[in-house]
Parts: structure tokens; C-alpha cells; sequence
């Protein structure tokens, strides 16, 4: 299978898997006071979400690349 084809796939199963997930959630952790020895820190949960035209865009651009990196085999 040739690269091109090879990244088609890898961005139709990333366009499928954002279709499904939706959503992507993260925890970071930030200082909120240091004084001295004293120091005292929060969990900050985020989303980051993933448009639906986003999704499909990747499907249909993996596709294409699918089809040209077979046709030129």
C-alpha cells in the first residue's frame, strides 16, 4: 500500500472516531498560591470539542487520498 493511501486511512478512522467522541477532556493542574513553603495548587478540568464538519471533512479527504494512492498503483 503506498503512503498516500496509507494516510487516507489513517484520516478516515480519525474522522470516524471524531464523529463518534465528540468531546475530548483533560485535566490540568495550576498553582494558585505560593507563599514561601507554603503552596497550594487546583485541578483545572477542560473539553475541547470536535465540530462535526471537521469530522466529516477528514472522512472525505481520506478518501480521496485512498482513491488516488490506489489509482496511480
Amino acid at each position: 500500500m503506498k503512503p498516500v493511501a496509507i494516510i487516507g486511512v489513517v484520516l478516515i478512522v480519525l474522522g470516524i472516531a471524531g464523529l463518534v467522541v465528540r468531546n475530548i477532556n483533560y485535566t490540568t493542574t495550576e498553582k494558585v498560591l505560593d507563599v514561601g513553603p507554603l503552596q497550594a495548587t487546583a485541578e483545572e478540568e477542560h473539553t475541547v470539542g470536535i465540530p462535526n464538519y471537521a469530522s466529516i471533512a477528514a472522512i472525505l479527504a481520506g478518501g480521496f487520498l485512498v482513491f488516488i494512492g490506489r489509482r496511480r498503483a
